[in-house]
């Protein structure tokens, strides 16, 4: 099984890239992560705001390849604790399927995604800066992973 994160945004501050870069570096073995970055819409002064969240929208749905697991990160979405995620991830595991995790833009994802996705997943009721959420999705995989195969990176 193989995970892709499509994320609205480009470059990442130096810091993320390295974290993400890391954790990346440690799934290669149990679940290589690609990381697809995608532009913003276009917002600011005299712009349609749900122009750019639709042409957003469209892009992440481009960039999905024909049989995935989709899981949209959304404020609106499941909570699950370390223990959780690593139960999910043994389901998908079981389902033979390749995953993608969605990250969409400042204003959040277009409904089209949404109505796309398999399951929502979120991180909680903090407010996060979307290229934080990627380096938190890779760290909480990586600890999925460890968890399933014993090892005691997790210390619950």
């Amino acid at each position: 099984m193989r995970a892709r994160l499509i994320a609205v945004g480009e470059r990442m501050p130096a810091w993320v890239a390295e974290g993400f870069a890391e954790y990346r570096k440690r799934l290669s073995h149990e679940l290589p992560l690609e990381l697809v970055e995608l532009k913003p819409g276009v917002r600011g002064k005299g712009r349609d705001d749900a122009r750019a969240i639709q042409d957003e929208g469209a892009a992440i749905l481009a960039a999905l390849p024909r049989d995935i697991h989709v899981v949209a990160l959304d404020g609106r979405g499941k909570t699950w604790s370390s223990e959780d995620l690593a139960a999910q991830l043994e389901k998908w595991r079981m389902s033979g399927r390749d995953l993608a995790f969605l990250i969409g833009g400042p204003d959040g994802h277009a409904p089209d995604v949404l109505a796309r996705a398999d399951q929502s997943w979120s991180l909680g009721p903090l407010t996060l800066p979307h290229m934080l959420v990627r380096l938190v999705l890779a760290e909480q995989l990586y600890r999925a992973t460890t968890l399933l195969s014993g090892h005691p990176y997790h210390r619950a």
